[in-house]
């Protein structure tokens, strides 16, 4: 094994992939959901990086949470101003314990 890798500057772009910070974010929450902004805010306000960036990371999220069947809508947010996006249950104990890898969906 090499030398520990040093924690990432705050700068950096993150290690972890889309589906990680999405994930994150909503496990995050105390209603297990989120509203799209709101995994926005949540990875500026824990990754620094995304602060400064143009905006086209935010494709990337929206991409992500279409794309991917571990992500599902979990309702309209109050407003109906947009979805809450929620993780699959056929995902969400594999998520929790921060295992990532793309599974489909057993539906």
């Amino acid at each position: 094994p090499g030398a520990p890798r040093p924690p990432p500057e705050p700068g950096d772009k993150p290690a972890q992939s889309y589906i990680a910070l999405i994930s994150t974010a909503i496990l995050s929450s105390p209603e297990k959901k989120l509203l799209l902004s709101d995994i926005y805010q949540w990875i500026m306000d824990n990754y620094p990086y995304f602060k400064n960036k143009e905006k086209s990371w935010r494709n990337s999220v929206r991409h992500n949470l279409s794309l991917n069947e571990c992500f599902v809508k979990a309702g309209r947010s109050d407003n109906g101003k947009g979805h809450f996006w929620a993780i699959h249950p056929a995902n969400l104990e594999d998520f929790a314990k921060g295992d990532y890898h793309r599974r489909r969906a057993r539906r």
